[in-house]
């Protein structure tokens, strides 16, 4: 069977997830317990699972020109 090239066109970005015991009400200031990034994006999810899936994938995507972009 021959195998279809993938191509996903979409995003990418590094999400910075800072976990607290509860979420703020408005006006409040919370300490966080834990700060961590992920890499993600919907273009990047998507490319990683089909990636993941065995399948033969391309991604297309616009990164900045800051230190994750580099």
């Amino acid at each position: 069977m021959e195998s279809k090239k993938i191509i996903v066109v979409g995003s990418t970005n590094m999400d910075m997830v800072v976990k607290t015991h509860h979420i703020p009400v408005p006006g409040e200031t919370v300490l966080s317990g834990s700060f961590f990034m992920n890499p993600g994006g919907k273009g990047a999810n998507q490319a990683v699972t089909v990636a993941r899936l065995g399948g033969d994938i391309s991604f297309i995507s616009k990164v900045g020109n800051d230190i994750f972009g580099r």
